[in-house]
């Protein structure tokens, strides 16, 4: 055996552990669960083929707004809630933090202390903070004529004013947005990074040339962390559609009340080890795989238009 030969024998035992790993944890879980996608299979007898049936049962779900349809509307509803309120609340606090404030440095240990919390410690939190009893939170907002049942109604979860109530009102989908955005520590640290890397000389000529706060503001500070907020979008839609721990808690693991919480990973995990249906829950799989597939090609096509990096502005 030649010199070369062993040592490309030698790379490959090394890298054997990571490529088994990768197959038996990747590979065939994907390479499964797209032939499941067309078949009946229940985990306890052999998959049976039954070719689209499966897809065709979510695009009926689908229209009639059942089931998937729904699970599809409520993600659809907290991703257009939860990420761009972080987005701007992330900004926004960033920008805060990092002006010369008196006690600036305990202000973003504060802010980012609650992204330390674990997801199951966070939902339970937030069940005790929204009590229509004891809540703290929910006791602040009845000071100020905000009172309800957050977690408990299906769509008018709060007693708002005359103008509000026609829109239904905020409900589970709601508290589970605020809890996403309450936990935007890690975001703000990355926008604060962002912010001390943007070069004062921009600033200096904003202001020579007239420039306010708030236009150097939009036409400095909101492009220079333009990567940033796109890599916070795309990160925050996945993040988005993969919610569960949360979603399964505050809603006893049932998508309760009246389905309103019931996100398209409870509903993916309730197909599958609920009612055993495999078959149709890795069609679910692979549907919004595709999709977020797509709307990610859609923004990387979309980020020449808006994101600016600093090679592009100098």
């Amino acid at each position: 055996m030649t010199t070369s030969s062993r040592r490309v024998f030698t790379a490959l035992g090394f890298l054997a552990p990571w490529l088994a790993g990768v197959v038996l944890l990747v590979v065939f879980p994907f390479a499964a669960t797209l032939y499941w996608s067309f078949t009946r299979y229940d985990l306890l007898t052999p998959p049976e083929p039954v070719g689209l049936e499966n897809y065709r049962r979510l695009a009926e779900e689908l229209v009639a707004g059942e089931q998937f349809g729904k699970a599809v509307w409520n993600t659809l509803y907290y991703a257009a809630v939860s990420v761009p309120v972080s987005i701007a609340v992330g900004v926004a606090l960033a920008a805060l933090l990092a002006q010369p404030l008196p006690g600036r440095t305990a202000l973003r240990a504060i802010v980012f202390l609650p992204s330390l919390v674990p997801t199951v410690a966070a939902a339970i939190l937030w069940l005790w903070l929204l009590d229509p009893k004891a809540g703290a939170v929910h006791g602040l907002l009845e000071t100020i004529g905000v009172t309800g049942n957050w977690f408990k109604g299906p769509t008018a979860a709060l007693d708002l004013p005359a103008w509000w109530q026609g829109r239904g009102g905020f409900g589970s989908k709601d508290a589970l947005a605020l809890m996403a955005v309450w936990g935007i520590g890690n975001a703000v640290v990355m926008y604060l990074a962002a912010l001390q890397d943007i070069p004062k000389s921009l600033y200096e000529a904003a202001e020579l040339d007239g420039a306010g706060p708030l236009g150097r503001f939009w036409h400095i500070t909101l492009p220079m962390l333009s990567p940033v907020i796109f890599f916070n979008l795309v990160l925050g839609l996945i993040q988005a559609v993969q919610a569960f721990s949360q979603v399964y808690l505050v809603s006893e693991g049932t998508g309760a009340p009246a389905g309103s919480s019931l996100m398209l990973s409870l509903h993916l995990f309730l197909a599958a080890f609920g009612q055993l249906e495999m078959g149709y829950a890795s069609a679910v799989a692979w549907s919004v795989l595709v999709v977020l597939l797509i709307v990610a090609g859609l923004l990387f096509r979309s980020s020449a238009a808006w994101v600016h990096y600093r090679s592009s502005l100098s």
